[in-house]
């Protein structure tokens, strides 16, 4: 008797990825978002890859250099050695979230070099976090005199001043909070891996929404949900996107369990239209 073993769907092989929090694997998590773009994507040739510059970037330093020593030799090996940097031309073209784009252009967005940059100073000994910052990714270094925010889509370091006034036009007071102000170092918390990824996919949510991309959205939408079982807005956000490709018995499904477990979002009544229609186009 023949014994077949059927290869992982993309979406399988995610969802063993990011199972567990203890066990996040950020970079290959990553990588494999490019999957649904790339099917005969070779993911251990992204990973060899990245492993290959970190192997060169270790070469390059002496065993007893100092953290600050490996934080300038890092950003001279990333972005000017290497020509790493962000694509200023096409910022919302979807390769800017494929590592194995990235690599080969060498051109991202912030979040996309984060996770690059991040897996090459974790390997030469730093201590570095993601930083979620509103409207633009950041990442911070912790060293022995203090912490740096750093910019990675130009590697360039940050001041708590001028931090505020990136974060000024996201935190504008209202007369209704004019009393009080948001500190900025509660802008500046560790994002832990799973938010990194969900971050990157809502990132090519939008571009997709922005140009009525179903499919594409659909397969961002899985991995969403995959990702993040209980964020609702998505089940309504892929029944939605359901309902536009034709797919009404797959729309009702999800606007259901969105009108079952969000009891007090805002547009329940929209919603429930939506699904009356849906119920009668599909019978």
């Amino acid at each position: 008797m023949q014994i077949r073993f059927e290869a992982p769907t993309a979406l399988e092989y995610f969802s063993t990825l990011v199972q567990s929090d203890e066990q996040f694997p950020l970079l290959e998590a990553v990588a494999s978002l490019a999957q649904d773009e790339y099917p005969e994507l070779d993911m251990q040739q992204v990973l060899g890859d990245v492993d290959q510059l970190q192997a060169r970037m270790k070469r390059r330093l002496p065993s007893d250099a100092a953290p600050l020593q490996r934080l300038r030799a890092l950003n001279q090996f990333f972005y000017r050695d290497l020509n790493f940097g962000g694509n200023v031309n096409d910022y919302y073209d979807p390769d800017n979230s494929y590592l194995n784009a990235v690599l080969r252009t060498r051109r991202g967005i912030p979040i996309s070099l984060a996770v690059l940059w991040m897996e090459l100073a974790q390997g030469i000994g730093l201590v570095v976090r993601g930083v979620g910052f509103p409207g633009h990714f950041m990442v911070k270094v912790n060293l022995p005199k203090g912490q740096v925010v750093m910019d990675p889509f130009t590697g360039q370091s940050l001041s708590r001043e001028e931090l505020s006034e990136r974060l000024e036009p996201y935190t504008r007071r209202s007369a209704l909070v004019d009393d009080f102000e948001v500190p900025l170092g509660l802008y500046l918390q560790s994002s832990p891996p799973r938010d990194i990824v969900a971050r990157m996919l809502r990132n090519l949510k939008d571009i997709h929404t922005a140009q009525s991309d179903w499919p594409r959205l659909v397969s961002v939408l899985n991995r969403l949900i995959v990702l993040l079982p209980e964020a609702w807005s998505e089940y309504r956000d892929r029944g939605l996107a359901h309902a536009a490709l034709g797919h009404s018995a797959l729309a009702v499904t999800d606007l259901e369990k969105y009108l079952i477990c969000s009891q007090d979002a805002l547009d329940l009544d929209a919603i429930s239209e939506r699904l009356s229609l849906l119920r009668r186009a599909k019978n």
